[in-house]
């Protein structure tokens, strides 16, 4: 049976699926943040967790330390959006503002156990998530950590900073190069941005701040209804192959990355 983790803070409320631990529902101050969220498709609402790759790995193979690794392929021939999503995750301190959960990823087409602790903490208007990434095995690892939320907006919707560095794609994979670019509201996109770690999101209705630590890349997907995936990255789309924010996690080493998304 799967549980639903509510926590809550005056006005501010946010609901966790133990699957995926993924954030189902948001609410900052009574205002709907979020789409809401279906479990049977977590990349199309809500906010889905990406874990130990964000979005795709070209082929749905890599090499790593003179080893090929296999990945589950979709309709694309790529692997996309990490090995957690449909992975229950334990709940290892629950209280009324704030939830940890966990998961052990063991794979075979990852090079080691992953100990994956996460922990969502809300406010009076925001919503804090952290990360927190121990390799249990003996080897080295890739790891790109990254996250899917769906923000609702009316009308229109912009980004400030508008100038960033933005991926040149093939086929939707990053060949490892950038341009210069300035992002435009309401044009279609499914595209990684490197934006920094500050981020703005205005619609007519709300204004958002998405504030990260080790998270400066920005995938924007336009391709759902009256929100768009804003999406913070630890590194690029395909950076097992094109290095592009790649971490090298070490045994017994625990990497920390957290973003935290404010209504202003």
């Amino acid at each position: 049976m799967t549980n639903m983790i509510t926590i809550k803070n005056n006005e501010s409320e946010a609901t966790i699926n133990e699957i995926g631990a993924y954030l189902e529902k948001l609410t900052l101050n009574k205002k709907e943040i979020l789409l809401p969220g279906n479990i049977n498709n977590p990349t199309h609402g809500g906010m889905a967790i990406l874990i130990p790759f964000a979005n795709r790995v070209k082929g749905a193979e890599y090499e790593f330390d003179n080893r090929k690794y296999f990945l589950k392929k979709n309709k694309e021939g790529n692997a996309i959006h990490g090995l957690v999503l449909d992975k229950k995750f334990n709940i290892l301190n629950y209280r009324e503002n704030s939830v940890s959960l966990t998961y052990t990823l063991e794979n075979e087409g990852y090079p080691t156990k992953l100990e994956i602790k996460l922990k969502y903490s809300i406010g009076n208007s925001n919503l804090k998530t952290e990360f927190f990434i121990a390799n249990k095995g003996n080897v080295n690892a890739p790891l790109v950590v990254g996250a899917h939320p769906y923000f609702l907006f009316e009308k229109y919707w912009e980004i400030n900073p508008k100038k960033a560095k933005k991926c040149i794609l093939i086929n939707k994979i990053p060949n490892g190069e950038f341009i210069d670019y300035e992002i435009y509201g309401n044009i279609e996109y499914d595209d990684c941005f490197y934006i920094g770690n500050i981020v703005e999101l205005k619609s007519n209705d709300r204004a958002l701040m998405i504030e990260t630590v080790d998270m400066p890349y920005f995938q924007i997907y336009t391709g759902v209804k009256g929100a768009i995936a804003l999406e913070p990255m630890s590194g690029a789309p395909d950076a097992y192959h094109n290095k592009i924010g790649l971490y090298i996690i070490k045994p017994s080493e625990i990497k920390y990355y957290s973003f935290i998304i404010t209504l202003k």
